[in-house]
């Protein structure tokens, strides 16, 4: 197989070298003959001077040719990079010396074959597996070529106590070692396997290719066996110099991760983390160890190589000091980092704040914080004297186990007392704190705690259990005292209640702790997984006291509220605003398991004045409201403001409601986990808002959910929508009638996502403002009206769709409850089909009757959508946090499936 044989690669690349080699491994005087894909000689025939030099070193099985994206994108006239990708010795097409090389020599050698390059700066090091230690390691010993580093799914370092991963223990086995990687082709072909999704057959063989026989697998076998299991490794010295190292390397650099790699997993990119912390860094959810085949990785790498989304200068735009070492471009305010109209400024009470001071006045003796019981007794509270004394001593405690400024911490506690102590004395630690409840489900609970890497989880006996079948990272506590079996079989250190005790303090003391820094990290908060994998949102300190201001300020809630919090971030944020909170017996995570009784206890447990709930909570409060008795009854009329958000909320559902809670001033705010909320409006606004869409008296009324207008400090514009569906502008807008992208401004929008630089990027594309990814337009009064989600919108041939007025109109008929608009083929020629859920529900899905077909495409065109097909399920696939968002994305893929003649089945 020759050059011209390997897709993606073009033959001119392809060259030859001979290198003197200076290694220890070698006789004095030995050349050695190297292959390399080089684009440099191609850059020059074509009069292209290359901003700098890629040097990509593959690892253990691949070759060059795992690098052939970014030699294509280095190519390009508008982008000019010299790309150079080398076999190492005994790999690839590379000679084959008949020595074992260690990853000393290796390190060595590729610093022979630079110098017979003639290879000077800027360079930015490119590696995977254990290439990407080797490149590492050249980057520490040349620092005055060096301008940068990139790595992909490696390691430097195996923590102490872990045991190497179980492949590579298997390909060390004696039994196994010499047969699966050299004798057979095993190792390779298990190593391509790998690939999300599987490699083309023509792409596997082009990897394959310089493997052909067990005389050309020695290196393969060599290079497994070099692996430092431990301290006693031969070269154990020289990975060790290179971890030690990297803490020094004053250059920027980009991890592009895939974390569904049984070799390096997440905890090997913690600890690159750890020793690159101001390093950019992006997870490829749902690729793994082969990354760089399973992602488009050129694109990023050559974004951040031209300052996109970083610092805003070029990676190749530094100097070379007098001391021969790379100094980075001086720092320039970057047009994508946002300046948030009303951003924080000086002014900031920490979170904690008014709970102390609660504690500490004439109220510090009454109810702080309260949860139910299933029989509507109280089952445990606490007042505000009590909580800040438990906060303290959690706090101490936690400390005195090890969680410091900046250990991130899981929670994986119920909303109550227990959480909210733990979650203020973590904050009031500098620490921070991951939320990803339940309502992901097993799948999406685990990926999101393995993506953000906590130091250390704290839950109930049900996580730790599942921490350990499931290999959840971080040294666990439990919330209660566990029995010493239990405790060992769960590998649980301590509990908080050990904790609490510990760290307890006499009376009127308080723990010496510092002020955590307010533009430091508190939270990692999970998005609910409906729009795709739960994405990990990091507030700060100050965002989050500015979240907990822009409520008060919005909704009048503060000091004096008595608060029955059914949605978890409002139970954590109750004390903060100083309000009395309690938790009714549910499990927040499915709202649909809030009953009325459930309702009405929890309020008359506190007098309650305000109620959150969700849209699904309210649902079956109605449902079971024939249960309540007249106590029930009289506490919910006491009532004075219920707030539902989380889906939109059909206004005969608050008006039932309001018959239920006749003195509650009904709101629904706007918001998501990036910006919660970015507006709000009333029951009698929406009736105002869908009057003036019935009379068609004002601009921009109708097509959508009217959440009102901006909350406090906050501004919202739209981008508008090109005849694609995509929203490709920077300019934002706010004239009535124009849909676009939403994007939001305010001191409580988050600060960044969690090792997503890519997401981020793109969020933070327009400058000083958040992209939401929702789509809607604003009417002649400044409300905005939302239309669904900008990945949902339908690209049909002559119009483009926004999902959501198409469906409010079918949802009105008699006989349909929730209904959902998607679009089938190719973007810019897609069918509008809707799919409904009937009621009473179908016994099967499929196509709707020509009947209830008929009606569904009547009220689709009134509302301007001509839809092509009708077919109908017994329940619609919806998010588990909400149980209302609709998967769109998952029902386009089955209305494609059975419009092609397929078997209809459970979408």
């Amino acid at each position: 197989m020759v050059a011209a044989d390997w897709p993606g690669v073009d033959p001119e690349w392809s060259r030859g070298i001979a290198v003197p080699s200076t290694s220890a491994a070698d006789e004095p005087g030995t050349v050695h003959h190297w292959h390399l894909l080089d684009n440099g000689a191609q850059l020059s025939r074509r009069g292209l001077s290359p901003a700098g030099t890629l040097l990509c070193v593959h690892g253990n099985p691949t070759w060059s040719y795992l690098w052939r994206t970014l030699l294509a994108a280095g190519s390009r006239p508008e982008q000019p990079w010299r790309v150079v990708a080398v076999d190492q010795l005994d790999m690839g097409f590379s000679e084959r010396t008949g020595t074992f090389r260690r990853l000393a020599d290796r390190i060595n050698d590729l610093g022979d074959l630079t110098d017979a390059l003639a290879l000077d700066g800027p360079v930015v090091t490119v590696g995977h597996d254990w290439g990407g230690v080797i490149s590492l390691g050249w980057a520490l010993a040349h620092p005055r070529q060096l301008a940068g580093v990139v790595l992909t799914n490696t390691a430097v370092h195996q923590p102490s106590g872990s045991p190497i991963p179980p492949a590579l223990r298997l390909a060390l086995h004696p039994a196994v070692h010499r047969w699966g990687t050299t004798t057979s082709d095993a190792f390779l072909r298990v190593t391509h396997s790998l690939a999300r999704p599987p490699l083309a057959p023509e792409v596997r063989r082009a990897f394959m290719a310089p493997y052909a026989g067990a005389g050309r697998r020695g290196g393969v076998g060599n290079f497994v066996a070099d692996i430092p299991a431990d301290a006693s490794h031969p070269s154990f010295a020289a990975l060790n110099r290179v971890a030690e190292g990297l803490p020094g390397l004053n250059v920027p650099a980009l991890l592009l991760w895939g974390p569904r790699d049984p070799i390096f997993s997440d905890r090997y990119l913690k600890d690159l983390v750890g020793r690159l912390p101001a390093a950019k860094v992006h997870r490829f959810e749902g690729a793994g160890h082969l990354v760089a085949e399973d992602r488009d990785i050129a694109g990023p790498v050559f974004e951040w190589l031209t300052g996109y989304g970083g610092d805003g200068t070029p990676v190749g735009g530094g100097t070379v000091s007098a001391a021969g070492a790379a100094v980075p471009p001086p720092a320039v305010p970057s047009p994508a980092v946002p300046s948030i109209a009303g951003d924080p400024g000086t002014d900031f009470t920490p979170l904690w704040e008014p709970l102390a001071e609660l504690a500490a006045g004439p109220d510090g003796r009454d109810t702080a914080v309260a949860e139910m019981a299933a029989d509507g007794s109280v089952s445990r509270s606490l007042s505000w004297l009590e909580l800040e004394q438990q906060i303290a001593a959690v706090a101490n405690g936690l400390r005195q186990a090890g969680v410091r400024t900046g250990s991130r911490v899981s929670l994986m506690v119920p909303p109550g007392v227990d959480l909210t102590v733990v979650l203020y004395a973590c904050l009031r630690l500098g620490a921070v704190v991951v939320v990803a409840d339940a309502g992901l489900g097993t799948r999406g609970l685990s990926r999101a705690v393995k993506g953000a890497a906590p130091d250390f989880l704290i839950g109930i006996d049900k996580a730790l259990a599942a921490a350990s079948v499931l290999g959840w990272p971080g040294r666990r506590i439990s919330v209660k005292d566990l029995p010493a079996a239990r405790r060992r079989l769960l590998a649980v250190e301590t509990s908080l209640a050990a904790l609490a005790r510990r760290g307890s303090l006499p009376a009127g003391t308080a723990p010496v702790l510092q002020d955590p820094d307010p533009d430091a990290p508190a939270a990692v908060l999970f998005t609910s997984g409906s729009t795709g994998p739960a994405k990990g949102v990091v507030y700060t300190q100050r965002r989050l006291a500015a979240m907990r201001d822009t409520v008060a300020v919005t909704l009048g809630i503060g000091p004096g509220a008595r608060l029955v919090a059914g949605f978890a971030p409002f139970a954590l944020l109750g004390p903060a605003l100083g309000a009395v909170s309690v938790t009714p017996a549910m499990d927040v995570t499915a709202p649909r398991t809030l009953t009325a009784r459930a309702l009405a206890d929890a309020a008359a447990a506190i007098d309650a004045t305000v109620v959150f709930a969700s849209p699904a909570a309210l649902c079956n409060v109605l449902a079971t409201r024939n249960g309540l008795g007249q106590p029930g009854r009289q506490a919910l009329e006491r009532v004075e403001l219920l707030l539902s958000a989380g889906a939109p909320v059909p206004e005969p559902l608050l008006a039932d409601v309001q018959r239920l809670l006749p003195d509650a001033s009904l709101h629904t705010p706007y918001g998501m986990t990036e910006a919660l909320p970015v507006t709000d409006i009333s029951l009698e606004q929406i009736r105002t808002a869908a009057a003036d869409a019935a009379a068609g008296n004002m601009a921009g009324a109708g097509n959508g959910v009217c959440v009102g207008l901006p909350v406090h400090s906050a501004r919202v514009a739209v981008i508008p929508l090109a005849a694609d569906g995509a929203a490709p502008g920077n300019i934002p807008v706010t004239e009535p009638g124009v849909t676009g992208e939403i994007l939001v401004g305010a001191p409580h929008v988050k600060e960044t996502y969690d090792r997503l630089w890519l997401t981020q990027r793109e969020s933070i594309r327009t400058a000083g403002w958040h992209r939401t990814g929702d789509v809607g337009h604003f009417d002649s009064a400044g409300r905005l009206w939302v239309e669904g989600r900008l990945a949902h919108v339908v690209t049909a041939p002559d119009a483009v769709v926004t999902p959501v007025g198409a469906e409010q109109a079918i949802e009105r008929l008699d006989g349909v409850g929730l209904a959902a608009v998607v679009g089938v083929g190719p973007s810019g020629t897609q069918a509008v089909v809707a799919v409904v859920e009937t009621v009473p529900p179908a016994r099967r899905a499929g196509p709707a009757a020509p009947q209830l077909a008929a009606r569904v495409r009547e009220a689709a065109r009134m509302a301007g959508a001509s839809v092509s097909a009708v077919l109908v399920v017994p329940s619609q696939p919806t998010d588990i946090r909400h149980n209302a968002k609709i998967d769109r994305t998952r029902l386009s893929r089955w209305a494609t499936a059975v419009l092609a003649g397929g078997r209809a089945g459970r979408p």
